[in-house]
């Protein structure tokens, strides 16, 4: 049977910074920096993992035989990243897992390998990316953060591949070298002229040329890139129509790495009708070419966590220098209470895994008790019957009592928690985050969201889990 796509999820971060914000910071520096609208800022806790994990969850999860987890930004280099994911978004063991890495073009690369694969079960691949800037950069002002995944199989599929085709050269447009920061950039007009306008054209008259279809039968045309207008440049150069040109999410969102043509991909899929034909085309050291038609199955499709609802659940954060210490590159005193030193017991956290990663609870066989963390007798009756696997991730949830603590440290105070009663009856000691103060009382309802919990400073690790997001009521 053919393979083609069958769900998509997306997350993009709650927090948003003004760019014109960012260029009043640099103002005395740089005062022709100028910018419009707002990128997603990626909160202390949020990584490539996290946001993966996000992703996920909004895909179609069933069956999945496969991950791929494609990222420029991911936190590890010698321990796989994907499989972290894998595990927090409840996969089981047996699940093959992959990195991609290395391109902004790494995304489509593993869908594109996931597409042609005969491998059995489906596929899920997930781009990642919260890349970094220097301060006053032209960069700083267009990268935003955020992930978008796509499960590939043979049943209720929303969009075929009809066309696909592949460059690989040696046109360096950017560069991050082992252990640096920051990408160097090269000149505008060379990337423009001699990257966009000659690669891509010729990349994508062959993705079309086994198919029985012209530049003008494209619907939506995706193509990520920060330089202004590039994509219509290329689109007309190549013979797609103007309005065809998709929407590049620069204004409340930003540039997503190899997050990025995924996002933009999800974001095609939720306007497509049948028969409309989707174009992708990501560059980096050559590029990739996809070419998709969306199916009769595609009107019976919503995605959980659309990118159009993403983009509009953001806030706008009015403080510049949050940024700059997120990213680790202002150092704050925070006082005796943040010199703590979190080394994290690897032996603990494998034997706890289930727990920790995918926040798996136990369900009492004999009294019907949900409890976490699972212990050797049930909380409630004393029966030590084995408990029975209970996934809290997604179960609904209300806020029992909170705190707001400006005393105990925390990397974006005041630090909120309090006892979450979920609806099966457990009762935990959480973190809340992305919090607004406005909606925050008892009885506000929650949802579940995979961070990290805390970074082990001196050995660069981090420890994950899950918190607490309070949900504005319905109509707000």
């Amino acid at each position: 049977m053919e393979r083609g796509i069958t769900s998509y999820g997306a997350y993009i971060p709650r927090l948003r910074i003004d760019r014109a914000a960012i260029a009043a910071a640099h103002s005395w520096a740089f005062p022709s920096l100028r910018g419009k609208g707002a990128r997603a800022l990626a909160n202390w806790d949020e990584d490539a993992v996290t946001m993966a994990v996000e992703a996920a969850r909004g895909a179609n999860l069933d069956a999945v035989s496969s991950i791929a987890l494609a990222s420029t930004t991911a936190p590890y280099a010698d321990l796989q990243n994907a499989t972290l994911v894998a595990a927090a978004a409840g996969l089981e063991e047996d699940t093959a897992s992959r990195d991609y890495g290395g391109s902004l073009r790494a995304g489509t690369s593993a869908l594109l390998d996931a597409l042609l694969s005969n491998r059995e079960g489906s596929a899920l691949i997930v781009g990642s990316d919260a890349r970094q800037a220097k301060a006053g950069s032209a960069q700083e002002l267009a990268f935003g953060a955020g992930a978008a995944a796509v499960t590939v199989g043979t049943q209720d599929v929303i969009a075929r591949l009809v066309g696909h085709a592949t460059r690989t050269v040696p046109f360096i447009d950017h560069f991050r070298a082992a252990g640096d920061d920051y990408d160097y950039v090269w000149e505008e007009r060379w990337i423009r002229e001699e990257g966009h306008g000659k690669i891509l054209p010729t990349a994508i008259r062959d993705a079309l040329s086994n198919t029985n279809l012209q530049p003008g039968d494209i619907n939506h045309f995706c193509l990520p890139t920060t330089l202004r207008k590039a994509a219509e440049a290329v689109a007309k150069k190549s013979g797609i129509a103007p309005e065809a040109v998709a929407d590049d999410l620069s204004a409340m969102c930003g540039e997503t790495g190899a997050a990025h043509p995924l996002m933009m991909l999800s974001l095609a899929l939720e306007k497509a009708k049948p028969g409309e034909r989707i174009m992708v085309v990501a560059f980096g050291a050559g590029c990739d070419v996809l070419v998709f038609e969306a199916t009769e199955a595609i009107t019976n499709y919503t995605s959980s966590s659309p990118v159009s609802a993403q983009v509009a659940r953001g806030v706008i954060e009015p403080h510049y220098t949050k940024i700059l210490s997120f990213q680790g590159n202002l150092e704050l005193d925070w006082g005796m209470r943040g010199e703590a030193n979190d080394k994290i017991a690897l032996t603990q956290q494998y034997r706890a895994a289930d727990q920790l990663m995918a926040f798996t609870g136990g369900k009492c066989p004999d009294c019907g008790s949900v409890n976490f963390p699972q212990l050797g007798k049930c909380v409630n009756c004393g029966s030590a019957s084995p408990l029975e696997p209970y996934d809290l991730a997604r179960e609904g949830a209300s806020v029992a009592s909170f705190t707001g603590d400006w005393l105990q440290f925390s990397p974006a105070p005041p630090l909120y928690f309090g006892l979450v009663n979920f609806d099966c009856g457990a009762r935990v000691l959480m973190e809340y985050v992305d919090v607004d103060p406005a909606i925050l009382k008892v009885g506000t309802r929650l949802r579940m969201v995979y961070r990290i919990k805390s970074i082990d400073g001196e050995r660069h690790n981090s420890r994950y889990f899950w918190k607490a997001v309070p949900l504005a009521p319905e109509g707000v």
